[in-house]
């Protein structure tokens, strides 16, 4: 499970900003809470969102995350010899130009608490670290500074041989997990697992493709009952699901075969499409009860946006509360009613539901969501942009509230801060 995460010198993020899954001392309802004896309090927040005005930097805190992922599960391998990091830094203060960037993330896996992160900047790698707790105390797995590794007692296995593998920009733990270390491989798999939906990612291949008839095929064509179940009892109308095989032109089978080779999608496709042999591929299609009961069947271009919203960001909740992991999703009420937003965070936020301690980071703008009872005060959070430029990300539990009171109002007349500072009505807009 996520108990923290924190990035420095990254897009609109200048100093070191934190993220902290931690349950407060607050007095808030505790059914929907994470038991863990990792924190001080023994129990993590399953879901945390963060609120701001349109370019706050709430994407990219976000976005950070997914970098951090990225440089784990590829720097080794995508990474070549003399070619650098491939960072994006603060560029609004010439003297961060140099500074590192960096990225520390707090996690639990079966059952022990580890501490990783590392600093980069432009040509490579500049340290790297790794610490466990399995107990009351940390110690150290590895460190490195530059190309100098030091290891500690506690991580076997064959450190040095895939030391001298490591060139200064692929991390270590990236170069170990592609050499069968067997720890390091167990925390590499920790980020794979991590799962990221939205708006903002850079692996992100629409969710949609227009296809030569007009029609659209969905990025992943098996749909989960509880997808289907879900949408039913939100009345999108959808009641069933089914593929129907949907001739695509050259060009877009061009398309398709690249998704696919870049791992960006995963469309239900054939074989023979996938060794150029055919140009047929699966399209999902949606039954929705007609007259005397008889279903008829809907392509996703007669579908709303909210509809096909919510099929991309409902498998991978599932997926996510199915295998106890993260999922982040960017935008998460984009083209959602209230209600159904709330219904997706619901689903993280009950623990008959949310057995295996999944948990969801989301980006919002809806603040009818702030008075909902899904949410805890500690699971609300705010990005602020400066006039320098630089993003601030802070918790609702910097301010003294109390349980019953009206924190949209609050945070619309402006108490906590990231909401736009100017009225563009008042301003002068004429050229």
């Amino acid at each position: 499970m996520l108990l923290r995460f924190a990035v420095e010198n990254h897009r609109s993020i200048r100093e070191r900003q934190e993220l902290s899954f931690a349950a407060s001392t607050l007095k808030d309802r505790a059914d929907g809470l994470i038991p863990c004896d990792a924190v001080k309090s023994r129990a993590v927040v399953p879901a945390a969102v963060i609120y701001g005005a349109n370019a706050s930097g709430k994407t990219n805190m976000v976005n950070a995350m997914e970098t951090m992922q990225w440089m784990v599960l590829w720097s080794h391998v995508k990474g070549g010899p003399g070619s650098g990091v491939p960072r994006r830094k603060f560029m609004l203060d010439p003297d961060w130009a140099e500074k590192p960037s960096s990225f520390e993330i707090d996690f639990v896996l079966d059952g022990v608490r580890y501490h990783y992160g590392f600093e980069a900047t432009d040509k490579a790698f500049s340290s790297e670290w790794l610490y466990e707790s399995p107990r009351a105390h940390s110690r150290k797995l590895f460190e490195r500074q530059e190309q100098q590794f030091e290891f500690g007692r506690g991580l076997k296995g064959q450190n040095q041989s895939i030391a001298k593998l490591a060139r200064p920009n692929s991390l270590f733990v990236s170069a170990a997990a592609q050499n069968g270390h067997e720890l390091l491989t167990h925390i590499y798999e920790y980020f794979r697992n991590m799962i990221f939906t939205g708006t903002h990612s850079k692996s992100h291949i629409e969710k949609s493709t227009l296809l030569e008839s007009g029609t659209i095929a969905l990025e992943n064509a098996d749909i989960d009952d509880r997808v289907i179940n879900f949408l039913n009892s939100i009345d999108t109308g959808i009641c069933g699901f089914q593929r129907m095989p949907t001739l695509v032109s050259e060009r877009a089978g061009q398309h398709f075969h690249h998704a696919i080779e870049e791992g960006h999608a995963h469309y239900v496709v054939p074989p023979e499409f996938r060794e150029g042999e055919a140009q047929k591929i699966e399209e999902p299609v949606f039954a929705h009860q007609g007259k005397n009961g008889e279903k008829v069947c809907f392509t996703l271009d007669l579908e709303s946006s909210g509809t096909l919203r919510m099929l991309a960001i409902l498998g991978k909740a599932f997926e996510a509360i199915d295998e106890g992991v993260p999922v982040i999703v960017d935008e998460v009420d984009l083209s959602l009613h209230t209600a159904a937003s709330e219904a997706i965070l619901r689903l993280f936020c009950s623990r008959e539901l949310n057995r295996n301690g999944a948990q969801i980071l989301a980006t919002m703008h809806d603040t009818n969501l702030m008075k909902s009872e899904v949410f805890r005060r500690d699971q609300l959070w705010f990005a602020e942009k400066s006039k320098d430029g630089s993003t601030e990300i802070y918790p609702l539990t910097d301010f003294r509230t109390r349980k019953d009171d009206n924190i949209e109002l609050g945070y619309r007349q402006g108490r906590y801060g990231a909401v736009p500072n100017n009225d563009p009505v008042a301003l002068p807009l004429e050229n």
